[in-house]
């Protein structure tokens, strides 16, 4: 593989995605006042399920996607802090595009913390539109889809 690839995640990558998760989202918990969502994940159970998708050696970035029978759900994509910047992102994102295509899946869907608003400039460079805001218990969310032609 090279660090370019993105491929399923396997179980000898659960640490690494546990790792990769903590090290991009626990810059948050002061902000929101609550540990992020994708920290308490259970990385073993969505790698078993094939929701993980990995790239980088050592892992670098993923994306935690689950597909539903009118979209593709885009729960989580983690970089580690070191890898800013090197467009690792972008390749996820392209990817999980790809995935949902893939799979004959119309659109992706993400919802993101109100309190993340890097979060709010990045995606809809990259097509998705804001549908709507929620409240789920202690987490403020807004929710976006983008429609995949």
């Amino acid at each position: 593989m090279t660090s370019e690839e993105i491929r399923p995640a396997t179980a000898a990558d659960v640490p690494a995605v546990k790792a990769v998760t903590d090290a991009a989202y626990t810059h948050y918990i002061e902000r929101i006042g609550v540990v992020p969502l994708p920290m308490r994940a259970d990385h073993a159970a969505n790698v078993a399920a094939g929701k993980v998708f990995v790239t980088g050696e050592p892992v670098t970035g993923l994306v935690v996607v689950e597909e539903f029978a009118d979209h593709l759900f885009l729960d989580s994509i983690a970089v580690h802090p070191d890898a800013h910047g090197r467009g690792v992102g972008r390749r996820l994102l392209h990817f999980v595009d790809a995935h949902a295509r893939a799979r004959g899946l119309p659109e992706v869907r993400l919802y993101t913390n109100v309190l993340m608003w890097e979060n709010q400039r990045i995606y809809p460079k990259y097509g998705y539109e804001l549908v709507g805001r929620r409240v789920d218990g202690p987490y403020e969310r807004l929710h976006y889809r983008k429609r995949l032609g």
